[in-house]
């Protein structure tokens, strides 16, 4: 697959136009987005970008403080709820969608089903979570299909292990957490989603979860009981077939390499054989297991967490030096082009907070990177492209610099930008036009040019090492090619302008198949706007440019007949 372009979005987030913003509101009180806020109009907004996948993030139902036993949906208990709306990611009904997110509560997988609709109507395609390492405390499907049996229907609850159990048990134990539940009973005690095999997990565990059991025994030295095929096993791969089946594009695998990779392996061929394309990408952040996932877990992308974000977002706060960013690409030793690259998501600090850099604009040059370094995909995360701050206290969530995943909210900048659903961009100030626009020109180029989403790369750091009128600590420079299309990507990671001077060694004209001495004329695609020079490129010659703080140029070199 040719490079690819992700936004996340949380539609509790996305289509809440209330301004209310209460601490710890309810849904009446600070509202909530619906399936119907993307419209053919949201869309459209949404792949100009050059997007072309939506990760529509919480359509799973989850466990909440709001009350839908109306609806035949059983009450949850609000002592392990984190947060009025719930997390995304405490899955109370595998075969169910979030009520939150309907209009009509009763027509509620209708209205999932049909903004699947809108969404590849617009040429787009979509991705879910699946969140197979935990459910939440309560979890029961109300709506499951004829003939499935619920998870834990069956269980032995008086063994602490067996492959034929769905969950783990302390038995003959409470649940009995060291802070107050109001009240929540549960007897035994199941095992925390965190991998916590106690009964009394500390408010900072996954609390509001229980670990799902695929036949890896913890109590006794993780012994691995596969044969027979667990009964989890068959229960998650069917639950994969179901949203399949609904004609989603691909899945999201939360944490991931906390569910055995012959799992993975094992589901991944069964649903892909029914499918063949749909796409699984892979949370992992264990760099020693990359490859196991990729090759025996059968997936197709993995994030790129622990390496290029956490590289890219030292250098952006000053703490590493540029050039380290070659260690990073090079330590994936021919896999990067598989890796998720990104620089937001639901679960990291948004750029602009003051955990982070303090602003979107300053992340410009590592937003380059994630995007054309490699052949990878990209992601960016709903309101990234408009500096979102991340600065409020929501609720369960704290001034934290993350958007909350636990809480009923309307987020500022997203609400400037949808308008209450026009999308003109009439409330947007000039700092978040012209970040949006910077993404917008940005993700649309990756897409464009197959110097970007099919090329060799040639990363100029070293061979610019020892140039004085080039400063690794605070410039990267490299070269993206395919065929005859080439393209020269330059970065500014300081906070001053620059005027600066890049070498070419003799390999690059060896490894890309380029003559010395060619003549090129040169384009930023990243500013129509700018003259620049022609130049002749050789081993013997340099390249000069100027750049502004915290920003990049992407050079399109056309050869001169």
């Amino acid at each position: 697959m040719s490079k690819f372009v992700i936004y996340q979005v949380l539609p509790r987030l996305f289509g809440n136009f209330t301004a209310t913003n209460k601490h710890n509101g309810t849904f009446e009180e600070n509202g909530c987005g619906k399936f119907n806020s993307f419209t053919a109009k949201a869309l459209s907004e949404i792949k100009s970008l050059g997007v072309s996948h939506v990760w529509y993030t919480g359509i799973i139902e989850h466990a909440t403080q709001t009350d839908y036993s109306a609806f035949g949906i059983k009450k949850d208990h609000f002592g392990v709820v984190k947060g009025k709306a719930g997390s995304a990611y405490a899955i109370k009904d595998y075969y169910d969608v979030d009520p939150d997110l309907a209009v009509n509560v009763e027509n509620r997988m209708a209205e999932f089903e049909n903004m699947v609709k809108r969404t590849h109507k617009a040429g787009l395609d979509v991705i879910i979570d699946f969140v197979p390492n935990h459910v939440a405390r309560e979890y029961h499907s109300d709506v499951k299909p004829k003939g499935v049996v619920d998870l834990g229907e069956n269980d032995t609850t008086d063994w602490a292990f067996s492959p034929l159990n769905n969950f783990y048990y302390l038995p003959h134990q409470p649940f009995s957490p060291s802070f107050d539940v109001h009240g929540y009973t549960e007897f035994p005690a199941k095992a925390t989603g965190n991998d916590q095999f106690t009964a009394s997990p500390s408010v900072n565990d996954w609390y509001e979860t229980v670990k799902l059991n695929y036949g890896v025994n913890y109590v006794e030295g993780h012994q691995k009981q596969f044969d027979p095929i667990p009964d989890t096993w068959f229960k998650m791969r069917d639950i994969l077939l179901f949203w399949a089946s609904k004609k989603v594009n691909g899945f999201r695998c939360d944490m991931a390499e906390m569910v055995p990779v012959e799992f993975w392996g094992w589901a991944i061929d069964q649903v892909k054989d029914k499918y063949p394309h749909i796409m699984f990408i892979a949370e992992v952040y264990n760099p020693a297991e990359y490859r196991n996932y990729i090759d025996n877990g059968k997936f197709d992308y993995l994030y790129d967490k622990v390496g290029m974000y956490d590289m890219l977002r030292n250098v952006t706060s000053r703490n590493f030096p540029v050039h380290k960013i070659t260690n990073a690409w090079q330590s994936l030793s021919g896999i990067e082009n598989q890796m998720l690259n990104f620089l937001e998501n639901h679960d990291e600090q948004r750029i602009g907070s003051g955990f982070f850099s303090g602003n979107g604009m300053s992340a410009q040059p590592a937003m380059i990177i994630t995007a054309t370094l490699t052949q990878a995909p990209v992601m960016i995360y709903c309101g990234q492209e408009l500096g979102e701050l991340g600065m409020d206290s929501e609720g369960f969530s704290g001034m934290d610099g993350r958007t909350t995943i636990f809480d009923y909210w309307g987020v500022k900048s997203l609400q400037n930008w949808t308008n209450a659903g026009k999308f003109d961009g009439k409330k947007l100030t000039n700092e978040q036009i012209e970040l949006r626009n910077f993404y917008q020109k940005l993700l649309n180029i990756c897409i464009l040019e197959k110097a970007i989403s099919e090329g060799l790369m040639f990363d100029l750091e070293f061979a610019n090492f020892d140039n004085p009128k080039f400063n690794s600590h605070e410039q990267f420079a490299y070269f993206r090619k395919y065929e005859d299309e080439l393209i020269l990507i330059v970065l500014n990671f300081h906070d001053k302008e620059l005027n600066t001077e890049i070498q070419f060694p003799i390999e690059v004209f060896e490894f890309l198949n380029l003559e010395e001495g060619n003549r090129f004329e040169c384009v930023n695609l990243l500013d129509d706007n700018e003259v620049m020079n022609s130049i002749s490129l050789s081993s013997k010659q340099v390249f000069h440019t100027h750049i502004p703080a915290w920003k990049g140029k992407i050079v399109k070199l056309k050869q001169i007949s």
